[in-house]
């Protein structure tokens, strides 16, 4: 089975920056798609950001409205940690973030995801 584990947030005061980790195992896939949700107090979860990578040789990338040209989502060459580098943070990025991971094609419903990882919470003031 594929377990996700985050890391990476924290505390920070807006404009700041904050670089997130998924730390994947248990991959067989051949076509990955990894991406980041999060959670605010009595929202829904919402998509942040999509990487699809077919084994490198085509990747895609996917970004909610609200962190365009501020997040960037990427992966290692290996692609067993995907990253969350996060910059001008705002008081409304404060969430808890959920990386998540599906075979194939991404999406921007959670519900296409399966596997999940337990969240790390971002706060910013």
């Amino acid at each position: 089975d594929v377990q996700l584990v985050e890391s990476g947030g924290g505390s920070v005061q807006a404009g700041g920056s904050l670089r997130l980790s998924c730390a994947a195992s248990g991959y067989t896939y051949i076509s990955i798609c990894m991406a980041w949700f999060r959670q605010a107090p009595g929202n829904e979860r919402e998509m942040v950001a999509t990487l699809w990578d077919d084994e490198g040789r085509r990747t895609a990338r996917d970004y909610a409205d609200s962190v365009k040209g501020r997040f960037t989502i990427s992966q290692d060459k290996n692609r067993l940690t995907a990253y969350l580098q996060m910059n001008s943070l705002k008081p409304e990025d404060t969430a808890m973030y959920y990386c998540a991971t599906r075979s194939l094609t991404c999406y921007r419903g959670e519900r296409y995801y399966n596997t999940w990882g337990q969240g790390t919470q971002v706060t910013v003031s």
